[in-house]
């Protein structure tokens, strides 16, 4: 069985990212009320819809409207361009990494698409174990979250020498 080339994968991986993002906040704009609060799993998992004109946890929703247009979708937009162009043109980085980079280029893109759009974010799921709990957050957040949670999983496993990517190249 023929493997999928390297750059189909990376960009099916970040496609896949953006799609699964993308439905379920239409789903919670199209079905949820604001501040509305529908507990999928008790009190342990929780959805409820909020625009989020700021970033992780709403941190720069105060911020004067040009200095969050910069810090919030200019300069993420362009973290999420370069980050594209690195996967595509170096060919030397692991396949975890490969998945791990898609993972956080597809959940921005996720977000920085809302920014653009609608002008705020769209999050939906509270998680909270009693003894611990998160801030609301969407899938594009997951999204960076396993690809961040992957690379540091990577830097724990033994490295190979000569190391060479697992995943086909082009031609």
């Amino acid at each position: 069985m023929k493997s999928i080339p390297r750059t189909a994968l990376i960009i099916i991986i970040i496609l896949a990212n953006i799609a699964v993002d993308q439905v379920t906040k239409k789903m919670t704009r199209d079905r949820i009320e604001y501040n509305e609060t529908i507990e999928v799993i008790g009190e342990y998992l929780i959805l409820t819809k909020v625009e989020n004109e700021g970033a992780f946890l709403g941190m720069g929703s105060s911020l004067s409207p040009t200095m969050r247009k910069v810090l919030l979708l200019i300069l993420p937009a362009g973290v999420m361009i370069a980050l594209f162009v690195y996967l595509i043109r170096n060919k030397e980085i692991t396949s975890m990494s490969m998945v791990a980079l898609s993972f956080i280029v597809g959940g921005g893109i996720g977000n920085v698409y809302d920014r653009i759009v609608y002008g705020s974010v769209t999050d939906m799921v509270f998680i909270d174990l009693q003894f611990a709990h998160t801030g609301i957050f969407n899938l594009a957040d997951v999204s960076v979250m396993i690809g961040t949670g992957i690379i540091l999983v990577e830097q724990f496993l033994p490295k190979k020498k000569n190391e060479a990517p697992a995943v086909q190249e082009e031609g």
